[in-house]
């Protein structure tokens, strides 16, 4: 139940755009994942058991081997390498951007193939930078995505169950939520923290 729980959120949220664009039962496909968090490790776990060939595209080189040996990430290219996002121009079919950080958009269009669809699930505090050239001459789609219904959650929980999905959590005492909160400020959670509020807690 605590492994299940965030895929009412977080597990939702990237399973509806990988349905709306049918890559759940369709051929595979090159796809992206940007951003290796709480949404973007879900997004690779559901790319791989689809039977997609999953890029992973995050600033963080430390976090290559995470993607690659423990969710199975096919590709890893660090967004600030520009040999690597060099190589990586008109690779991908489909990208799934999960950071909310904020980031420009234009160097990540250049990862598409043409007629390639970014899709937005990562909300930014501030305006997101898209530059017209990079959208222009590829003939992409840039689209958001939000959290699915009933009848989408039911449907992601049956495939979680079919392929053994569920989310990487730390599991924390209510005694500990202010110092989950202050983790999760310094981006030091792996992937989501849940609340255990049958726990003992000396407050209660």
């Amino acid at each position: 139940m605590d492994a299940a729980a965030p895929l009412l959120c977080a597990g939702v949220t990237v399973f509806t755009p990988l349905k709306n664009h049918n890559l759940i039962e369709s051929p595979k496909k090159n796809i992206g994942v940007v951003g290796l968090g709480g949404l973007g490790h879900v997004a690779v776990k559901f790319g791989k058991a689809f039977g997609h060939h999953v890029t992973v595209i995050s600033t963080s080189p430390s976090k290559e081997k995470e993607a690659r040996d423990r969710l199975g990430a096919d590709d890893f290219i660090v967004s600030s390498n520009p040999k690597q996002m060099e190589m990586g121009k008109r690779t991908l079919d489909f990208i799934l951007d999960t950071v909310s950080a904020d980031h420009s958009l234009g160097p990540i269009l250049e990862l598409l193939k043409v007629n390639g669809t970014l899709v937005i699930v990562g909300a930014s505090s501030k305006p997101l930078e898209l530059p017209s050239f990079p959208l222009i001459f590829g003939k992409r789609t840039v689209k958001g995505g939000i959290i699915g219904g009933m009848k989408e959650t039911q449907e992601m929980m049956d495939l979680c169950g079919k392929h053994n999905i569920t989310c990487d959590i730390e599991v924390v005492k209510p005694d500990d939520i202010n110092e989950a909160l202050g983790r999760l400020a310094r981006n030091d959670v792996k992937y989501r923290f849940v609340i255990d509020i049958g726990g003992n807690s000396s407050s209660l």
